[in-house]
């Protein structure tokens, strides 16, 4: 089995296996510790355990904006529990900051999914176009994979120190 097939086994119909959820713990771990340059934890509540669910993803920046994209599409935990939240959420990564996700329209997806797979080395296997193709290419899949704008919650206290 290739490097592709054992990455998309690891989320069977959009969920982790047992083999993605240690390699997650272990990433957490990583990125609270402010190790991984790119990536973040999503802290959301359980849209019906109400209880606080946590996930590594990629963040890129593109024209000074902060993104986040489901590389498994809009039918996964994370997703719909912004969804729920009207988009309130928090990233951890040393620091805990309170956010609202504001989902991208399809139109302009398209740069940034290319951006993000730039980065995102693990998401390549997971999407189907792949990380060097043409505009268009993305422009083509966009519809398939939520992108969120990642703005602070004004709203919110300020940032806490983890």
């Amino acid at each position: 089995m290739n490097f592709t097939e054992r990455a998309r086994r690891r989320y069977a119909d959009g969920r982790p296996n047992e083999e993605a959820l240690g390699i997650q713990r272990r990433f957490i771990r990583v990125i609270e510790r402010g190790l991984a340059p790119f990536a973040v934890v999503l802290e959301t509540r359980g849209r019906t355990s109400g209880e606080p669910r946590r996930v590594p993803l990629v963040m890129v920046r593109r024209r000074g904006i902060r993104y986040l994209v489901s590389m498994l599409g809009p039918d996964v935990g994370w997703v719909r529990n912004v969804h729920a939240a009207a988009g309130r959420a928090a990233l951890i990564r040393r620091h805990r900051e309170e956010v609202v996700l504001t989902e991208v329209p399809v139109a302009d997806r398209a740069p940034i999914l290319r951006r993000y797979l730039l980065v995102a080395l693990g998401a390549r296997p997971h999407m189907k176009v792949r990380w060097n193709a043409p505009l268009p290419a993305f422009e083509r899949v966009a519809a398939e994979y939520p992108v969120f704008r990642v703005d602070r919650d004004a709203t919110a206290a300020t940032t806490v120190r983890r």
